[in-house]
């Protein structure tokens, strides 16, 4: 029995432990979609004053494709 209860601490602390990573990695990502998104705004806001040529559209490929990535991977 002392056995079966230290197995059930054991996985209750396992679970415990791979919870609070996950609620960890959740809330980074939240973070990291914040800063992509800024940076989308800004970008957009500097085309739209003639500050960036069509020629630099890459940076916001890249971007919009990292806020995609982080979407995907919240499902």
């Amino acid at each position: 029995m002392a056995i079966e209860n230290e197995n059930k601490c054991s996985q209750n602390d396992l679970l415990q432990h791979e919870i609070e990573v996950l609620t960890g990695i959740a809330t980074s990502k939240e973070k990291y979609r914040k800063i992509v998104q800024a940076g989308i705004a800004q970008w957009i806001k500097d085309f739209q004053k003639g500050q960036i040529k069509i020629t630099s559209v890459d940076d916001l490929k890249k971007l919009i494709e990292i806020d995609l990535q982080l979407q995907k991977d919240e499902l």
